[in-house]
């Protein structure tokens, strides 16, 4: 039987001498014969497909520049600044510029220093004949004047039409527009900026028309062309002086169709009125 001893003995011999030769990494657990294999062709091995080469990155996109903001135009646009006295002056200088009723018209769909123009559907501009000698003014469209572009076209406009013929007038012998030309949405009261910004196109329209009387209905148009602070009840029934750019006129405050509607009593006052505005019409007053 072997001495354990001794072949350890052995082991650690060839160990010393695969040392002395240079091996001194075992590449595997099998001892391979390489004199055989080095008889064997050498197996074919498939070449590894070469790398693609990483795509760039993509580089990073430059942060967005604003668009330049394009210069600020002759009136306020559609925020209609706060600034009520420039839009007023601006619309002063426009309508001076109108030279016919068709003018003040086509000014009128271009000004865009009363937002009531974004929100309305159509401009109201006037209805009637422009060389009437009677001129109704009322405050502003309704929905229905909105819808068909022309002033008291509702139940208000049935009503004037019926007061107007009871005095022997009609829109062939009157014209009808209003203080502000643009719907306030909702029918709401004109804001004093929009009545403010509003006023030199009807006063610039009273003038191209040059009526021999203004028949204002309700306080809105009174006030704004009178400057009295009084309500219609107060001032009903009263003659004002209307300075023109050649002369003076007269303008006659009464009360809104509408107003009738809701308030038919007051149709004798009304009554009242437009048989002053007949008799005015006729000389006699």
């Amino acid at each position: 039987m072997p001495n354990p001893a001794d072949a350890q003995a052995d082991l650690i011999a060839i160990l010393d001498f695969q040392t002395e030769a240079g091996v001194d990494v075992a590449l595997d657990e099998t001892p391979h014969d390489r004199f055989t294999e080095a008889d064997a062709p050498e197996p074919v091995r498939a070449r590894p497909a070469p790398r693609r080469a990483a795509a760039p990155a993509p580089a990073p996109s430059p942060p967005p520049q604003e668009a330049p903001r394009p210069a600020p135009r002759a009136t306020f646009g559609r925020a209609a600044s706060a600034e009520p006295e420039a839009a007023a002056g601006d619309a002063r200088a426009r309508a001076r510029n109108a030279a016919s009723l068709e003018e003040l018209e086509a000014i009128l769909a271009a000004f865009d220093a009363c937002p009531l123009r974004f929100t309305a559907k159509n401009l109201v501009f006037g209805d009637g004949n422009p060389q009437a000698r009677v001129m109704f003014l009322g405050e502003a469209p309704g929905a229905d004047e909105d819808r068909i572009g022309k002033p008291f076209m509702g139940r208000s406009g049935q009503l004037l039409d019926k007061m107007m013929a009871a005095i022997g007038l009609d829109r062939s012998s009157a014209y009808i527009a209003n203080v502000v030309p643009w719907r306030p949405p909702g029918n709401r009261n004109p804001t004093p900026q929009e009545v403010a910004t509003c006023k030199p196109f009807v006063e610039r329209q009273i003038e191209l028309v040059d009526p021999e009387l203004i028949v204002c209905l309700g306080a809105p148009a009174t006030q704004t062309l009178t400057g009295t602070k009084d309500g219609i009840l107060k001032t009903r029934g009263r003659v004002f002086p209307y300075a023109l750019p050649s002369r003076e006129t007269k303008l006659l405050a009464t009360l809104h169709p509408a107003f009738l509607l809701r308030q038919p009593l007051q149709k004798r006052l009304a009554w009242r009125d437009f048989r002053a505005v007949k008799a005015a019409l006729d000389g006699k007053a």
